[in-house]
Parts: C-alpha cells; sequence; structure tokens
C-alpha cells in the first residue's frame, strides 16, 4: 500500500542516482510512486558518463568527480539547491561525498543497499558468489539480452521477466563500454567514506536478502554515521525495482518523524 500524498508548502527537489552501469531508466515504476507519495515535489533522475544518454562519455574513475557531473547536471536543468538525494548503490556513495564536499547543498539523504569503505570489507561490499557470474559475462562474448538476464538474477529477489526486452533494448541503444563498467566499478571499489557521522540527516534502507552487497554494510553505516537505518526482509539489491512501494513508505515515515522533532528538515 502507498502512503497518503503529502503536501509540502514549496515542494522538494529530489535527485535520484543510480548504481553501477544503469542509468535513470532504470528506475522504472518507483519515479511515479514516489511522485504520488510527493506530488508537489519535483524529481529530477540523472545520469553518469557512460551510463545512458551520456553512454558515448568516459566514466570518472573517481566519486569526487561523478559528484561534480552531478552538480553541473543540476546547473544545466536549473534545478535549485538544496536538494533530497534518493540513491542506490554506487549512487548512494556519490550522495555520501556530496553532502561532505558541499553541505549547504544537500538537505538530507536516503541510501538503498550501499556499502562504504573503512566500515565494511571487500567481501561483505561484494559477495563471493557474484564474482562467477559477473566475471563471465564480462570475459565471455554477450548479446544485451544476455546481460541483463545475469543483472536481473543478481539483483531481484522476484525477478520480472517481462522487463528484459525492455531493459535489453536499452543497453543495444545505449551500450555501457566494458572499459567504463571497469572504470566505475574502479571508482566504488577505491572510495573511502569521510571519517566521522554523516553531515546531513540520512536513512538507510536495505534488503536484509541483497545477494549482490552484504546488508551488514548498510547496519554499519548508519551505526557510524548516525543514520536511521531500516531493513526490508526479502527484497533484492535494486530495492526500487523490488518494492518501490515499501521504499516511499519509509521514506514518507521517516521525513514525517523528522518534521514532528527538532530534526526538522
Amino acid at each position: 500500500m502507498m502512503p497518503p500524498p503529502i503536501a509540502t508548502a514549496a515542494g522538494r527537489t529530489w535527485v535520484l542516482l543510480r548504481g553501477l552501469t544503469r542509468d535513470s531508466r532504470h528506475w522504472g515504476r518507483f519515479v511515479g510512486e514516489l511522485q504520488a507519495a510527493f506530488p508537489q515535489d519535483r524529481i529530477v533522475a540523472l545520469d553518469f558518463a557512460g551510463n545512458g544518454a551520456r553512454y558515448a562519455e568516459r566514466s570518472a574513475i573517481r566519486v569526487a568527480d561523478m559528484v561534480e557531473q552531478a552538480r553541473a547536471g543540476l546547473s544545466h536543468k536549473g534545478v535549485r539547491q538544496p536538494v533530497y538525494l534518493l540513491a542506490l548503490s554506487l549512487g548512494a556513495m556519490v550522495a555520501v561525498e556530496w553532502a561532505s564536499r558541499h553541505r549547504e547543498e544537500v538537505a538530507a539523504m536516503v541510501l538503498l543497499n550501499t556499502s562504504l569503505r573503512p566500515y565494511s570489507t571487500f567481501f561483505q561490499r561484494l559477495r563471493p558468489a557474484s564474482y562467477g557470474p559477473i566475471l563471465a559475462r564480462m570475459a565471455l562474448p554477450a548479446t544485451p539480452l544476455d546481460w541483463e538476464q545475469t543483472i536481473l538474477r543478481l539483483t531481484s529477489n522476484r525477478p520480472d521477466r517481462a522487463i528484459l526486452p525492455q531493459w535489453a533494448a536499452w543497453r543495444a541503444a545505449c551500450p555501457v563500454r566494458r572499459s567504463n563498467a571497469l572504470r566505475q566499478l574502479l571508482a566504488a571499489a577505491r572510495y573511502r567514506a569521510p571519517a566521522g557521522p554523516l553531515p546531513v540527516p540520512t536513512l538507510v534502507l536495505a534488503s536484509a536478502r541483497d545477494r549482490l552487497v552484504s546488508a551488514e554494510c548498510s547496519r554499519t553505516l548508519a551505526r557510524h554515521g548516525r543514520a536511521d537505518c531500516v531493513l526490508h526482509d526479502w527484497a533484492g539489491h535494486d530495492l526500487p525495482l523490488d518494492d518501490g512501494p515499501w521504499v516511499v513508505r519509509q521514506t514518507a515515515r521517516w521525513l514525517a518523524e523528522k518534521a514532528g522533532s527538532s530534526e526538522a528538515i
């Protein structure tokens, strides 16, 4: 069940950031679900260089450079700050760095299934069971459909195969270069979050049965970052895909709680 629409006087701006090799189209139904809950808010989904509409560009190898890409994208769209960041996986690393570098530009963050050094080990940040499928796809010839089938198996715990033709068509039209995938993976692997509490109010959402990234990464981040944390009991890594309404409900509940406290945002 979706939460009832929440009216806001001025309206927020939500900036949505996806993960490794994915683009703004992969938010799918979630954009509409979030908009229905916050009808007066503006929702902006951005692509990083190398993905989606920017597939021909060279991906950054530093999360800090991805932050600057996102900031430039907002400036081009005429978006005023501060903004609310809702980000998944690698996108959540970008959100943390953005808030750390430019605190005045970020009002709050909702981070989904992310993992950060120094809080988590390599084997928590990328579960060993995922190594084989990922390496096989990168080493062997694969069609767009092959790639998307592998991604769906790794990231969803209730895979809807009906979306595969659309995903494959997107990959065929805007192919992610292997070199760009490796550059994004390098950016994620080398990123180290600043020490101490997270700089803005933050909600961390994670999937207890995430097969790609251990949920312990999110719990540890929330503990060290002094953030609120809620776990979903069955969804996979792509939480907005598996249970977008749950993400929206948790976000709406958290914002309502903050509004009624001394931490109003």
